[in-house]
Parts: C-alpha cells; sequence; structure tokens
C-alpha cells in the first residue's frame, strides 16, 4: 500500500545511498506533536470549495475533514487550515496546504503520517536555514521562485536514477524552478570524491553540467584514469582541469558542501530541499510537491 514509503520517513527521506554512522554528525529532527487548533473544538467545516476532494471517497474524505481543522494555518497563525480559508484570512498559503492534505489522504496516507509530513513542510522548527547558493552550480533561471536543493553522490545508483527527473522538472517549470547542487561525495565509494573534484574543476570552465551529466551516465566507469577522457570529450582545457582537480580550493568546496549538508541533517544521498525544506517523499510526488509551492 502506498502509506508504506512512510515507514522509514525520517531515516531516510528518499531511497538513497545512506551516510555511514561515523560521518553521521548532522543535526536531527524528530517528530514532533502537532497540536491541535484553537479552534478545533467548534463545528468543523466539511466543505471547502477551493479543494477538490472529488477523489476521495466518503471515508477519505471524513479523514481529509478531520486533519484540515486539526492543523494549523501555515502561516503560524493559531487557527486551523479549514478556518483559514473559511474566514478568508490573509494567508495564502492555507488553500495549498488543504490541497496537500487532500493528496496525501487520496494515496493513502495515515492520520499520523500526515501530520508528521505536514510538520515537515509548514512548521518553523523543521526550515532548514544554513543552505546556501554561493558558488554552487545551478541549473534553470537563477529568478525562479522555487528552489531545489540536491546533495548528490556520483558513485550513488539512486543519485543516477534522481538526475534526469530533476533535469526535467526543471527545464519543464518554464524558469519558474531552479536546481542547486551540493556535492556530497560518501565515504562508502571511493570513486565518488574524484568524480566531484572532476565537476568542480569542470564547473571552474563552464561545464559542470556537462561534466555532471555524463558522470552519471558513465557512473560504472569512474576510474581516475577515465576523467581525463571525459573531460577532453566534453572540451576542456586539460591543463587547467588537471590543475584545478588538484587545488585546496577544490577540497575546500567538497568539505563546504558536506558541513552544509551535515548541518541541514543529510543521511543518505541524494537528499533534496525544496524552499528550505527536507523533501521527504518519493521521487515520484517532486512534480506535485513543486506544483503546490508554486500556487502560494
Amino acid at each position: 500500500m502506498r502509506w508504506m514509503a512512510l515507514c522509514v520517513l525520517f531515516a531516510v527521506a528518499l531511497l538513497g545511498c545512506e551516510r555511514s554512522t561515523e560521518a553521521d554528525s548532522g543535526s536531527k529532527r524528530g517528530p514532533a506533536e502537532v497540536k491541535p487548533a484553537s479552534g478545533s473544538s467548534k463545528e468543523p467545516i466539511r466543505s471547502l470549495p477551493q479543494v477538490d476532494t472529488s477523489a476521495l471517497d466518503g471515508f477519505s474524505e471524513g479523514i481529509w475533514i478531520d486533519m484540515v481543522n486539526e492543523l494549523l494555518s501555515p502561516c503560524g497563525e493559531p487557527v486551523s487550515v479549514a478556518r483559514c480559508i473559511a474566514e478568508s484570512r490573509k494567508c495564502k498559503r492555507c488553500v495549498p496546504a488543504a490541497r496537500y492534505v487532500a493528496r496525501l489522504v487520496d494515496d493513502g496516507y495515515s492520520r499520523d503520517e500526515i501530520r508528521d509530513v505536514y510538520r515537515v513542510r509548514y512548521s518553523d522548527d523543521t526550515k532548514i536555514d544554513n543552505l546556501t547558493s554561493h558558488d554552487s552550480p545551478l541549473r534553470g533561471s537563477p529568478m525562479g521562485p522555487v528552489t531545489l536543493y540536491e546533495f548528490s553522490d556520483f558513485q550513488c545508483p539512486h543519485c543516477k536514477i534522481a538526475a534526469p527527473m530533476l533535469k526535467k522538472i526543471v527545464e519543464e517549470s518554464n524558469g519558474k524552478v531552479k536546481l542547486i547542487f551540493k556535492q556530497y561525495p560518501l565515504p562508502m565509494h571511493p570513486k565518488a570524491r574524484e568524480a566531484s573534484k572532476a565537476t568542480i574543476a569542470a564547473h571552474k570552465q563552464g561545464k559542470f553540467w556537462e561534466m555532471h551529466d555524463l558522470l552519471f551516465e558513465k557512473q560504472d566507469e569512474l576510474q581516475a584514469a577515465n576523467l581525463d577522457d571525459y573531460a577532453r570529450q566534453i572540451g576542456l582545457d586539460m591543463k587547467r582541469f588537471k590543475a584545478d582537480m588538484k587545488s585546496k580550493a577544490t577540497d575546500e568546496k567538497i568539505a563546504a558542501d558536506r558541513a552544509e549538508g551535515e548541518g541541514a541533517g543529510v543521511d543518505s544521498t541524494p537528499s533534496i530541499y525544496v524552499n528550505d525544506r527536507r523533501f521527504v517523499f518519493p521521487p515520484d510526488q517532486l512534480g506535485a510537491y513543486l506544483r503546490e509551492e508554486l500556487d502560494q
């Protein structure tokens, strides 16, 4: 069943390559109780014209009614999502939040699971404050209102699967979504660090994404000797490429990205963050999630 995907929700956000225990020094945010809205004792609001619940059967619609009358406004007001909408409050995020809950119910998530993921998306204590775009490769429009941060490892098979999906999402967003790439080579992958260094060196010549795409395509052939061939293939200045591969600045960039990831609680690759929030669903739900972000 669909709800089974959340059994390890806070252990591994996406199916991915897990960080080793000895490297696990990032901050941890465990589930916290979601307090009901102050108006939850009033007669529940059962219908919101702004939210299409036609896909829900009677039982599922009952769960949705309960949840939107319990969960607090995503803008921090002490009123429920339902009351926020019904009273036409200023918070523009209430309608997308109610639609989000309807989607979760339709996908078969339980009440407790909905409480958990709602908190990750909207609670003040789950917002990530240390993510930056400085000196990191960007795919898409710099002015895009939605920002994706991806912490990735070039030897991780799950990162290889995610890469074309993320590329397609950015390309089909019409400039509304941008992707910031962060290096996160795992110690368990012996070829990942040199691959990261190759992409950083390529980035210095304006060809990060060409190298990024090629390394995932050639993931089974990441031997150090092949990296020079890939650099020639995408037209890099080889003298500069080799110097940048060995430079202290390249090692410092990897260290900075890893430190940023550990501070954000990265525990596997790929780890994806949407507008400073951890994305805790399977990749096939990212499109719907982003549409909700753009709707607010």
